[in-house]
């Protein structure tokens, strides 16, 4: 059996987020990443049975680092509004500069590609952001609607405007990251 090769692991990774930022991830195929990650096939194979195996794993990955971001300096004990901040500004920054990951992971969760298992072991990943809400709700801080709808309504706001700049190849000062915070603040507050 051949030792696994982390550095080839990275570049099949690297090739796949790419190739996914660029066609999506249905229009990709095994021998597409294999070429971008300049690898033979029948490498990419020896790592990853099939695409399915793949994106998990490239998931997990993703998610993994992402949560590393979305809770940094963030500590429970701090007030609601800015530990909520804090975590909001750290998802925000996570999708500027790991743009590539975060359309990755955005496409996976409305993909048949991720499997109950995976989905499940990286929602334990964000336990501390739904535990906030809970306890903003419970402070009657934020509006007492569904968990899910209300990080579905904070994340989206955060998704568009970082896409919306990307796309424009325009800079989010901080001005405008300031309003979009009070915004998103202003659409959950109770």
């Amino acid at each position: 059996m051949k030792p696994r090769d982390d550095k080839k692991i990275d570049q099949v990774y690297k090739a796949t987020l790419r190739l996914v930022k660029a066609k999506g991830l249905a229009g990709i195929t095994m021998n597409e990443i294999a070429k971008e990650a300049n690898i033979a096939t029948g490498t990419l194979y020896i790592y990853f049975k099939n695409k399915k195996q793949l994106i998990n794993a490239l998931f997990m990955v993703c998610r993994n680092r992402s949560a590393a971001v979305y809770f940094k300096n963030y500590v429970p004990s701090m007030p609601f509004k800015t530990g909520l901040k804090t975590i909001w500004l750290n998802l925000l920054n996570y999708r500027v500069k790991k743009f590539e990951e975060a359309i990755f992971i955005d496409q996976c969760f409305h993909s048949p590609f991720i499997t109950e298992t995976t989905k499940e072991i990286t929602r334990k990943l964000f336990l501390p952001l739904f535990s906030l809400v809970e306890a903003g709700k419970k402070q009657k801080l934020i509006k007492n609607e569904d968990t899910m709808l209300l990080l579905t309504f904070m994340a989206g706001s955060i998704n568009e405007t970082v896409k919306h700049a990307y796309y424009a190849n325009r800079k989010l000062t901080k001005q405008v990251i300031e309003q979009m915070f009070m915004m998103c603040w202003d659409g959950i507050k109770a």
